[in-house]
């Protein structure tokens, strides 16, 4: 019984923290759209915007590259 009440409390904790990071999308003035995995990070000293790529993998573009940042609503 014990054994089944953590697995449940495990799971339930997985679900929510996965149900809080969403993906925010990213328009370019070229006309690319990139895909971040979680709320992008901008840096105002610097003007870069630091996001994880689809693949996990840091990167950055520069704020005045971007046209829009909308969270996704996936």
């Amino acid at each position: 019984m014990k054994k089944l009440t953590a697995v449940l409390a495990v799971c339930t904790l997985a679900f929510t923290l996965s149900a809080c990071s969403s993906n925010y999308v990213m328009h370019t003035n070229d006309g690319r759209t990139i895909v971040a995995a979680g709320k992008p990070k901008v840096d105002n000293d610097t003007g870069m915007i630091s996001y994880k790529d689809a693949n996990g993998n840091e990167q950055q573009i520069n704020r005045s590259d971007v046209k829009e940042m909308v969270e996704s609503g996936n």
